[in-house]
């Protein structure tokens, strides 16, 4: 069995299609999607659109991203914690929250922070952060005493997730492995092309392999702009060369 894992589209219709191109190629029979379908992207009505149509599916497995509730929840309060720290950010929910209707922001809402999924003798837990938290930071340097805390009490053989951005993978001393899938619409790898893990399950085992997609980043970014809430521009720049994740 080959599985799709995708996580944070954040409304880049653009790349999601380039990616869905390749899990199609690449013959993969189920997609898992770790969340943060629409916040700061070109297209977050369409995107979470396309997402509401695959709920029931079940070749497809969702869960909830941070920001997807941030959206669904959206309040002044909210906005003004986040400025605080990310006036960009803050901005881009605050127009995401007015371009979503209630019936996209239930969808966010509703769905399951966490995902317990087997298949073939193999048992996923699907996360968006960390299995503590949904905003938890899993990086390429996060020390492995550190990974350890997060992970207890996980039965799982295999913690998928996403959040950071940033493809990596662990495996802990007691056997356990967690895979960072990566961004779909808001990579931050050195080349920003889009990423997903491919998962090849056979007899219990799993071969884990990052694909990075090229997509079309100026169609996406120049969508983006159009968006013309205050940073915008500075968002879409961001698709072509990313530097920070919030700001």
């Amino acid at each position: 069995m080959k599985i799709a894992v995708i996580s944070d589209i954040h409304g880049n219709l653009t790349a999601l299609d380039a990616v869905l191109d390749d899990i199609q190629t690449q013959g993969c029979e189920k997609v898992f999607v770790l969340g943060d379908y629409a916040m700061a992207g070109p297209r977050p009505s369409e995107t979470v659109n396309w997402f509401m149509k695959k709920l029931g599916e079940t070749s497809f497995k969702m869960i909830q991203g941070n920001t997807d509730l941030m959206i669904a929840d959206y309040s002044d309060e909210l906005y003004d914690n986040l400025k605080s720290k990310a006036p960009i950010m803050a901005e881009a929910l605050k127009d995401d929250a007015k371009t979503l209707n209630i019936i996209q922001k239930d969808f966010l809402k509703n769905l399951p922070i966490q995902l317990q999924v087997e298949e073939e003798g193999v048992k996923f837990l699907l996360v968006h952060g960390s299995p503590r938290k949904n905003n938890e930071d899993i990086l390429p340097d996060t020390p492995m005493k550190e990974l350890e805390k997060m992970l207890i009490n996980v039965e799982a053989n295999v913690v998928l997730c996403g959040h950071t951005h940033l493809p990596c993978g662990f495996q802990t001393p007691n056997k356990k492995t967690v895979v960072n899938v990566g961004s779909v619409g808001r990579p931050f790898t050195s080349e920003p092309k889009s990423c997903y893990l491919k998962i090849t399950v056979e007899n219990g085992e799993c071969l884990f392999e990052h694909r990075f997609v090229e997509y079309d980043k100026e169609k996406a970014a120049e969508v983006l702009r159009k968006r013309n809430f205050r940073g915008s521009e500075k968002l879409a720049d961001m698709l072509i060369n990313p530097t920070v994740r919030h700001f």
